[in-house]
């Protein structure tokens, strides 16, 4: 089944903490016998109201996927991380996984365009 989480860093960490937070919880899921489909890291962003007394967080979503019983070994890892201050999983639907799958390739597409300016003569 494919599943999709999002979860939201403290703001006090450096970027080296992030990045290994990030991959701490892919290896979780690695280790489950699940397969990563995506990574992305959004970055610094404000909250729509405060958590724990912070006003910002670091956003990183997963998309993996695997069995039901490796959410919940995932999630059990979210909980024991001090670092996380919120995260949600879901199972992606046929509908949901063809619209990643799509954001993707998009965003793929962006990255491998080269990037052209164009300068005017006069």
């Amino acid at each position: 089944m494919q599943y999709e989480t999002v979860f939201i860093l403290t703001p006090v960490l450096s970027d080296v903490q992030m990045k290994e937070a990030v991959e701490k919880f892919s290896k979780v899921l690695t280790d489950n016998g699940c397969t990563v489909v995506n990574t992305e890291e959004w970055g610094m962003r404000k909250l729509a109201y405060p958590i724990q007394k912070k006003s910002t967080g670091f956003y990183t979503l997963i998309e993996f996927e695997g069995a039901p019983t490796s959410v919940k070994k995932l999630e059990t890892a979210f909980r024991r991380d001090e670092r996380v201050i919120r995260f949600l999983t879901f199972r992606q639907d046929k509908y949901a996984a063809e619209y990643a799958a799509k954001r993707r390739s998009l965003r793929a597409a962006k990255a491998e365009a080269p990037q052209t300016t164009e300068v005017k003569e006069d």
